[in-house]
């Protein structure tokens, strides 16, 4: 759950990036990569508009990374990449955003963008020269332009933008995001457009072309993909540990090459490169002292999840998962979810146009059809208790139980029961209350709890990264030091070479 600056996006701006309103029959134009002709419903013109368009709701939804210094250093990387690619011509954006996501996308126009997320799983300049000449390649060989063509062609309008990764359900709120029934759809949705694999592929391939030009290794793109792979391994090892279904990604995913199909060709790709160096060294020390402090997981502004705690030091709230449930921190949402993922209590801050008074905010978020509402009290909280019906999408009326709780501070939250049906209810509903009723002001032992991590650099000591997980804060930590450090399926750093470690702010 963000601050509120992440909430308006769902009240200014309803669901999708502004679909392009794209209603022209269309010219033919050159692609820059292919020098084919093609026909295509976006002009240039019409690309950087669209795209800038979208930069502004991309800004406001994650909220640009504070730190001049970072974003610097990405710029630069971007700019070089860009300089030698087939539109250099563009004038071109990188920006480095404030989440936690392991992704990268790109929009029409030369808009690039990098999450702090997938910063923290790269080990050198390379690798991150990777994740960005993929990106370009999407805009130089006009994938955005080629989608709105045939979503127009099927009646239907859509600013795409590329995404390299995926953003695992185990790391996001995607299954409570169902449960709630009628959570808005996002801007970040709009991204994660259903790109052709043979789209997906020629980026990988472009970016290992754009390192080459750049004089970066392009097996570097290899190690880009690996790390990828190794998040789907580190997410299903964790589902089969906690006896949860190994999660398979968006419904997205269909459409794009897997990461097997992925390492195998661009493994061919880099191999044709492989006698045209010299290339430069991989900047792995630059990138290390670059990314030095950088946050890792969520930052106070988005809220901390520390095992079954939450804390939102910006906002002042926490709350504590019963046991077996886990937390599910979305963009707009908070969510504690039971293990059979069947029921939730979805947390939502409340808005200021939604009004005041509990009886206004549960006719405005809510919106019953009938029902009764009582008074109570949460750990020194006032709230209002709601039950009663409502009509779904279909018409039909569903059960709805909720509860407004006024604070801490000057705002309010909705706490809502949502289950897959009648019966998941009845079952989850010890777990549900006992999560509500944990809902509180944080305490003074919270506000200890709640330290933000971050990104340090240390000598590999002898005894490896089970040393080195002695004096972790993060859960599973040998694993997840392996995982950000690229030895998550084997392997060990040398005696003394700098790695990646997650420490306490």
């Amino acid at each position: 759950m963000h601050i509120p600056r992440r909430f308006t996006s769902k009240w200014l701006a309803p669901a999708l990036l502004g679909a392009a309103l794209l209603t022209s029959c269309g010219t033919q134009m050159v692609n820059p990569v292919t020098g084919e002709t093609e026909r295509s419903v976006m002009s240039e013109s019409d690309e950087l508009a669209e795209g800038a368009k979208g930069h502004q709701q991309v800004l406001q939804e994650y909220g640009v990374f504070n730190n001049p210094a970072v974003q610097s250093y990405v710029n630069a990387l971007g700019q070089r990449l860009a300089a030698l690619s087939h539109r250099k011509e563009l004038k071109w954006h990188f920006t480095v955003l404030d989440s936690p996501e392991i992704n990268a996308f790109a929009l029409p126009g030369g808009y690039v963008y990098v999450t702090r997320g997938i910063m923290a799983y790269m080990d050198s300049e390379a690798d991150l020269a990777g994740v960005i000449g993929h990106e370009i390649g999407h805009v130089t060989a006009r994938h955005g332009a080629q989608r709105a063509t045939s979503q127009q062609n099927a009646g239907l309008g859509v600013l795409a933008a590329s995404v390299l990764g995926a953003v695992l359900e185990s790391q996001g709120v995607t299954g409570a995001g169902r449960l709630a029934g009628d959570v808005s759809q996002t801007v970040a949705a709009g991204y994660v457009a259903s790109y052709g694999r043979e789209q997906e592929l020629q980026a990988d391939g472009l970016g290992a072309e754009y390192l080459a030009r750049t004089a970066f290794n392009p097996n570097n793109m290899v190690d880009v993909i690996k790390v990828l792979k190794n998040q789907e391994l580190f997410a299903a090892d964790q589902a089969k540990a906690e006896g949860r279904p190994v999660p398979k990604g968006g419904d997205w995913l269909a459409s794009h090459p897997s990461n097997d199909q992925r390492l195998e060709m661009i493994s061919r790709i880099a191999a044709q490169y492989a006698d045209k160096g010299p290339y430069n060294t991989e900047g792995r020390e630059r990138y290390l002292k670059a990314i030095t402090g950088l946050g890792f997981g969520d930052s106070a502004e988005q809220g901390l999840t520390r095992g079954s705690n939450f804390y939102h030091p910006t906002l002042g709230f926490g709350l504590t998962a019963p046991s077996g449930w886990r937390i599910q921190n979305g963009q707009e949402q908070l969510a504690v979810v039971n293990a059979a993922s069947d029921a939730a209590l979805v947390v939502r801050l409340v808005p200021p146009k939604a009004g005041k008074s509990p009886n206004d905010i549960i006719k405005a978020m809510l919106k019953p059809t009938q029902g009764r509402t009582e008074g109570l009290t949460i750990n020194g909280l006032p709230a209002t208790r709601f039950v009663g019906v409502r009509q779904n999408a279909q018409g039909q009326s569903q059960s709805l139980e909720a509860t407004v709780v006024t604070g801490p501070g000057e705002n309010a939250y909705v706490l809502q029961l949502s289950a897959k049906d009648g019966q998941a209810l009845q079952r989850a509903r010890a777990g549900l209350q006992e999560a509500q009723g944990s809902f509180r002001a944080l305490t003074t032992q919270d506000k200890a709890a709640a330290r933000p991590w971050v990104i340090q650099t240390v000598a590999y000591p002898k005894g490896g990264f089970a040393e080195l997980a002695k004096n972790s804060p993060i859960s599973n930590p040998e694993k997840q030091l392996r995982l950000i450090n690229g030895y998550y399926t084997g392997g060990e750093p040398k005696a003394g070479q700098l790695v990646k470690v997650i420490a306490a702010k």
